[in-house]
């Protein structure tokens, strides 16, 4: 049972420790695209490669740009934020009391 305890809070902070590191990524990604660099600078590249993607799907699924100005990023950190704060610490304690949701 420790080992198991351990295994699951081993995982839910890596898992935290990821969505906090893309959380940084779609603000220096949001910040890049107010100064407009070289788009062929790896470094805004990467940065680029690493947010579009999760933007297009949240572009595709909801109505997130009004009057010129795209809510992508914000709908991104609000879920990364409630997955952080919710889900994770909702996961965390319900396979740590072994599986007992009420009680």
């Amino acid at each position: 049972m420790i080992l198991w305890n351990n295994l699951i809070g081993w995982l839910l902070v890596t898992l935290e420790q990821l969505l906090n590191l893309y959380f940084w990524v779609v603000l220096i990604a949001v910040v890049l695209t107010w100064i407009e660099p070289n788009p062929y600078n790896p470094i805004v590249r990467f940065f680029y490669a690493a947010t579009e993607p999760v933007f297009d799907l949240v572009r595709e699924h909801l109505p997130v740009v009004f009057g010129g100005i795209d809510l992508s990023p914000v709908v991104v950190l609000l879920v990364i934020g409630f997955i952080q704060r919710v889900v994770l610490v909702s996961i965390g304690q319900y396979l740590m009391t072994g599986g007992v949701a009420f009680g």
